[in-house]
């Protein structure tokens, strides 16, 4: 087997720990790297939702120290900051809902860390992400990402957005076990994080009130809340607050007349309009996306038929995808076979043909209606 040098991303969870342990263990010569993402690390109280405390540093650094690693940090909250964080709050203030694990996969640990792990020698870059790669390393040749064999876990959604040439370098060791697996080798190995409860939400949003975190830094904005007739049913201090699909938390003033509930339909950030109204309309059937990255195939020249997930836990359903070229560059054009609801504007459609991913997509707006060929 062909020996890697090998820079292990080591969150101070535990699938992290475990895929450095794996690689450790498969022979390659692993070193640990804790990326330090917040200005203010030490604000972050323990017990934080998501992966930047200094209670995550340390116990990347004891896990190092177990497996047998040379372990270091390293300090990229600016990055951070300027790629995943204001993306996200420039996002939601153009009316979109931004997915920041997909931009940080995409920015920060496949763009940052694999440009400087590359420029000190090493081979790839290892993630604890439940995902695999076909073939997996050493082997050479194109590599195609494939979906966990955890379905519950698989995470290949938010690493659609890699490039091929980013496919390269990675190493998935995780994807074809489950997240029990990983948790029961940990505690055989010895590792303390066996039983660390999982990060989720935004792991820069604390207290995972994100309505609260972007309002800080975008203010009070207030504004209409409306139904597809124009009709005032509501206010809010601000349309980023919301997302389409969104039921709960609209704070309407009274209830729809035939007394069914009404969901967000439309974010304005324009006239900061929220649009609500029935559920039947959220069903689109068509959706464009900008900037597709092809990571699976070739671009292909004409439609092709495949899978396609709108959301991180969505479930995949048939679609006919042409790439066209538009006023602004390249986009794709999704028609669904069976109409799908809440595909809400900056979340990303990915492509799949069965369990291997084709390549991804930025929604940037959806219809009802298949437009007229």
């Amino acid at each position: 087997m062909t020996k890697l040098r090998v820079l292990a991303a080591m969150s101070g969870g535990v699938d992290s720990a475990v895929a450095a342990a794996r690689a450790a263990q498969a022979g390659h010569d692993v070193t640990g790297v804790h990326l330090a993402l917040s200005r203010n690390p030490s604000s972050y109280r323990t017990g934080a939702r998501g992966c930047c405390t200094l209670e995550d540093a340390r116990d990347a650094r004891r896990a190092a120290d177990v497996i047998g690693i040379p372990f270091y940090v390293w300090d990229l909250a600016e990055r951070f900051r300027d790629d995943v964080v204001r993306d996200f709050v420039d996002e939601y203030a153009r009316g979109n809902t931004p997915n920041p694990c997909l931009r940080c996969n995409e920015k920060i640990k496949f763009a940052a860390v694999l440009d400087r792990a590359v420029a000190l020698g090493f081979d790839a870059v290892c993630t604890g992400h439940h995902a695999r790669l076909d073939p997996a390393l050493p082997a050479p040749g194109p590599r195609r990402l494939v979906r966990s064999v955890d379905g519950g876990k698989d995470q290949s959604y938010v690493l659609a957005v890699l490039t091929s040439q980013q496919l390269e370098r990675a190493m998935f060791p995780l994807g074809g076990i489950t997240k029990d697996q990983v948790r029961q080798e940990a505690a055989d190995r010895g590792l303390a994080v066996a039983a660390k409860p999982d990060s989720h939400d935004v792991c820069f949003i604390a207290d995972g009130d994100t309505r609260k975190f972007l309002r800080g830094h975008l203010g009070s904005a207030p504004g209409a809340i409306v139904e597809p007739d124009g009709t005032v049913v509501g206010g809010h201090d601000g349309s980023y607050g919301f997302t389409v699909g969104q039921r709960r938390g609209l704070g309407l003033s009274k209830p729809a007349p035939d007394g069914r509930p009404r969901y967000v339909l439309d974010i304005e950030p324009v006239t900061n309009t929220v649009t609500v109204g029935p559920a039947e309309g959220l069903d689109v059937l068509e959706i464009e996306a900008a900037r597709p990255v092809w990571s699976g195939c070739a671009p292909p020249s004409g439609p092709v038929e495949c899978l396609v997930q709108l959301r991180a836990h969505g479930e995949p359903q048939p679609a006919t995808c042409e790439p066209v070229t538009g006023e602004d560059g390249d986009i794709l054009r999704i028609r669904l076979h069976q109409p799908a609801r809440g595909v809400a504007r900056g979340q990303a459609a990915v492509l799949y043909e069965g369990q291997t991913v084709l390549g991804s997509a930025t929604i940037t707006g959806a219809s009802q209606t298949c437009a007229a060929r």
